[in-house]
């Protein structure tokens, strides 16, 4: 039997698939534990209100070492209503000498737009874009003017400086947010990619 109570008092250890990933005794910042590709090839935070989703095969798929894709919800109640809100990860390898040109691609696909900003740690270069998304009929509407309206989406474009290991991350909600809230949620996407570090044993020469 598993001794439940040894686990944190979170979302993410309750389920029992998301805390595989989880280091429980490494709590990295207030909210966030470690978590542990099974590829082995890279580790970030991971906010402790999500657990990953893994009842249909597109919810979570892995080959090898060289491919991770994964989705994580966490359902959050706003005005007595529920609403969710997601982080999709996928992590591969890319050739860097082609990297200006795959980030145009997926921020242009994404947005209609390609002016990512960009921020870097020691270890990786990290581009990162938000903007309001919804659909009017099946034709998707794209406003960048956060006076216009607040951002629901954000996506990011994670290269490690050493190798051909990128990640890319996107996290959406499907409700609304105040405006003071807006800040909160860009500065919490941002500590997420700056905490991303790719495994350095199994960089590629």
């Amino acid at each position: 039997m598993i001794n439940e109570s040894r686990y944190p008092n979170v979302p993410a250890f309750d389920d029992h698939f998301t805390r595989e990933f989880l280091d429980k005794d490494q709590k990295v910042d207030d909210g966030f534990y470690e978590f542990r590709s099974k590829t082995d090839q890279y580790t970030m935070w991971f906010p402790g209100e999500y657990q990953l989703l893994h009842k249909d095969r597109e919810d979570y798929a892995i080959n090898n070492d060289s491919y991770e894709n994964w989705w994580a919800v966490y359902n959050e109640e706003v005005e007595d209503e529920i609403q969710k809100n997601y982080i999709k990860t996928e992590f591969s390898t890319s050739n860097p000498t082609d990297e200006s040109i795959h980030v145009e691609a997926l921020f242009k696909r994404r947005f209609g737009l390609s002016n990512p900003k960009q921020i870097e740690t020691s270890k990786t270069r990290i581009y990162y874009q938000s903007a309001y998304i919804y659909f009017k009929g099946t034709e998707k509407q794209v406003i960048s003017d956060r006076k216009k309206h607040i951002p629901n989406t954000y996506l990011a474009y994670v290269a490690d400086k050493s190798s051909n290991k990128i990640l890319q991350i996107s996290f959406d909600n499907s409700g609304k947010y105040k405006s003071d809230d807006e800040e909160k949620k860009k500065a919490w996407f941002v500590k997420i990619l700056k905490s991303i570090r790719f495994n350095e044993e199994n960089n590629n020469e």
